[in-house]
């Protein structure tokens, strides 16, 4: 064992690299029952900072796990597009309309930031947003759709119809203008004003020039067809949690459109599933997120209640670095996130993967990850946590010019690459399958 703290020993740790797992216990129940069974969805919400958002590692553990005990769909996703912002590569979102944002990372202001971390919002309709699955394997047969106080602010529609109006309208001619004709006369002859002829050929006065065509809009009339296409709106159902609408067939593009009868419309998540046992594996993070800034939004921690986590995973601490603070700072805002949590009556297992290694400005060894790690680890069983140590996993504070040499890490020695963050997700899906294998051992 090395010396991340020297109050753990040995024997806390499983074989699978997982501290305290135990406390996974009743998730492993639920995917025992469910492997012999497959009546159920297993939900499991991971929740972070950059690390998360680019749902690079995420992705690979949810392709991972799906892979071991089914795939009930894609999970929460959000229109990061539309936010201007990097998000996942598993679907794209694209709207007519430009639309207003604002993250928890920046000063707590009175804006709808809710179970993304992000508030996405429209003070008038008009708009039609576009969801595309671009991965096959997240088609989807239900989606929800969660706002603030589950208010209904949005209808749902997979296609269009062209409506066909038939009109008529007045017959246009052309009339060469010839030596010696005033206006007047012209006018005269077709049974118009000179006012309307001067409008519709943009002239200033009076005065016509022989050998110029003027359009004339005669009082006869012609047949005129107008199409126009609006949206087909679906029946959308709700519950306490959310608004959605369930379909037979498989979908892989549907569009957000106005409901009628709102005056604004704002946008916390969305939720893709299909009509399969299996597990589903949602990812929320926040580019340059602390715990602090997800503690000063209540409706973050009311709507995590509409994913119906059978588990949480938390990956947050390198942004909380960066500011230096103390460990002890670091657990206080930990433990105050686990508060907000449990009182929602979301009480179910959590883990806490330890920040990855990284450097600080200048190149400087980040002592304060490192820190983190051990704290951690130490509160784990006083708190009733898991713990996975990615900080130990890749090396600790020696393991960077490894990382670097294997091309795991980006230049500037915080984020990983591609590379790197699809390590981190096959590590940790090996470290929880094993630990899943041992419980069903002694089971």
């Amino acid at each position: 064992m090395n010396t991340k703290t020297d109050t753990i020993t040995v024997e806390s740790f499983a074989e699978d690299k997982i501290y305290n797992a135990k406390v996974l216990e009743n998730l492993f129940h639920k995917l025992n029952e469910n492997d012999s069974h497959k009546s159920q969805k297993i939900n499991i919400v991971h929740i972070g900072d950059s690390h998360i958002q680019g749902d690079l590692m995420t992705n690979e553990i949810r392709k991972n796990l799906q892979q071991r005990f089914g795939n009930a769909g894609r999970g929460l996703v959000f229109p990061y597009q539309l936010a201007k912002t990097n998000g996942s590569y598993n679907e794209r979102f694209r709207s007519n309309r430009t639309w207003e944002s604002y993250r928890n990372i920046h000063p707590h202001k009175n804006c709808p930031v809710g179970l993304s971390g992000i508030g996405l919002w429209r003070d008038s309709g008009g708009f039609a947003v576009e969801l595309n699955i671009k991965d096959p394997a997240y088609k989807f047969n239900s989606i929800k759709i969660i706002t603030p106080q589950n208010q209904n602010m949005f209808d749902l529609a997979t296609s269009s119809q062209t409506n066909i109006i038939q009109s008529t309208e007045r017959k246009v001619i052309n009339h060469k203008i010839k030596k010696g004709e005033a206006i007047s006369t012209i006018a005269d002859k077709y049974n118009v004003s000179v006012a309307e002829i001067k409008k519709d050929n943009r002239l200033k006065s009076d005065n016509i020039r022989a050998g110029r065509t003027l359009k004339i809009r005669t009082n006869e009339t012609k047949p005129k067809t107008i199409k126009s296409s609006a949206f087909v709106s679906l029946d959308v159902e709700s519950d306490s949690f959310c608004h959605y609408y369930n379909s037979e067939k498989a979908l892989d593009k549907i569009f957000l459109i106005p409901n009628k009868d709102a005056s604004k419309f704002e946008l916390n998540g969305i939720v893709l599933e299909k009509d399969a046992p299996g597990l589903i594996y949602s990812s929320i993070g926040v580019n340059g997120a602390k715990f602090s800034d997800y503690n000063k939004y209540p409706l973050f921690f009311e709507q995590l209640k509409a994913l119906h986590p059978d588990m949480l995973v938390f990956s947050l601490g390198t942004n909380e670095s960066y500011d230096h603070m103390e460990a002890s700072a670091y657990i206080k805002e930990l433990r105050e996130f686990i508060k907000n949590i449990r009182e929602q009556n979301i009480n179910v297992p959590i883990l806490v993967m330890t920040p990855p290694p990284s450097l600080l400005k200048a190149r400087k060894p980040n002592i304060y990850v490192q820190d983190y790690a051990k704290n951690i680890l130490r509160s784990a069983e006083t708190d009733g946590f898991a713990v996975w140590d990615l900080y130990d996993e890749f090396g600790g504070m020696d393991g960077i010019r490894k990382l670097k040499a294997e091309k795991l890490i980006g230049p500037d020695y915080v984020h990983y690459s591609k590379k790197g963050y699809e390590k981190q997700g096959n590590l940790f899906t090996q470290a929880f399958l094993k630990a899943y294998d041992n419980f069903k051992l002694k089971n």
